[in-house]
């Protein structure tokens, strides 16, 4: 089987490099392309796949076919491509913002289809990606296609109208997370703390803040009062971030993720 990739950035060598550790394929069975030479020659360097020089190329070789291109590009992208996908490839998208029907509509026919939407800590094996389906999809198909998404960290199957509030819990937020390190090492910085130091002290008490939610079960509230001792330090800090609007700046940004999600 012949997986292959248009577009090799970030979420496509994350990808890449997921399934290849996983050994869900072999080098020699993965195919790419990329709009410059440099991108190709870099990623053939990195991970050892073939490299086509051309989107045509890479549609007609494979038997999945995974669009790995910014949302701006797709209609291009389909338009190259669409009359070589004649064999009936699987074809998996992880352009935020087009819809399963926009996808099908661009390639004026009904193919096997399935969108992801995956989240930049896949760059680290650590992503959350979600999945759903058209109805020409297989069981098969969907098994294989959360094989691949979970080799670089979480998948979840998710009917497509919450594919936008996907993109913004999981695709966006990391952005939003990165902030609130940034500002928690700076006021570290400012009691004293040296800011390589700072940074490590705040990465990592999100990591593990993020890990227990997990792994215990228990509602992030509860966890929260568990560090919240009467009369404490952290009480004092919540009562600020409550009077700052924190909860409502967090849930306005997301929903100003999601609205934007849906003009793209």
């Amino acid at each position: 089987m012949k997986i292959g990739f248009i577009g090799l950035g970030n979420m496509a060598k994350a990808i890449i490099g997921g399934m290849l550790h996983d050994q869900i394929v072999s080098p020699e069975d993965v195919i790419g392309t990329a709009k410059t030479k440099e991108t190709r020659e870099a990623v053939r360097t990195a991970y050892g796949i073939e490299i086509r020089d051309t989107n045509e190329a890479v549609a007609e070789e494979s038997d999945v076919l995974i669009l790995a291109v910014k949302p701006q590009f797709m209609e291009g992208v389909i338009h190259e491509i669409r009359d070589k996908v004649l064999h009936e490839p699987l074809i998996i998208s992880i352009a935020a913002g087009k819809t399963m029907a926009w996808i099908e509509n661009a390639f004026g026919s009904r193919i096997k289809l399935v969108r992801c939407m995956p989240n930049t800590p896949a760059l680290v094996g650590a992503g959350c990606t979600g999945v759903c389906v058209n109805d020409k999809v297989c069981q098969a198909d969907i098994d294989y296609s959360i094989k691949l998404m979970e080799s670089f960290g979480k998948a979840m199957l998710v009917p497509e109208h919450l594919m936008d509030a996907v993109g913004a819990v999981s695709g966006s937020s990391p952005a939003y997370v990165f902030m609130f390190i940034e500002a928690m090492a700076d006021a570290a910085v400012a009691a004293g703390m040296p800011r390589t130091q700072a940074y490590e002290f705040a990465a990592q008490a999100v990591y593990g803040s993020a890990k227990l939610v997990l792994e215990s079960g228990k509602h992030p509230g509860e966890l929260k009062d568990m560090v919240c001792s009467p009369g404490g330090t952290t009480i004092q800090g919540v009562r600020i971030l409550e009077e700052k609007g924190m909860r409502g700046a967090v849930i306005d940004a997301l929903t100003a993720t999601v609205e934007q999600s849906k003009k793209l």
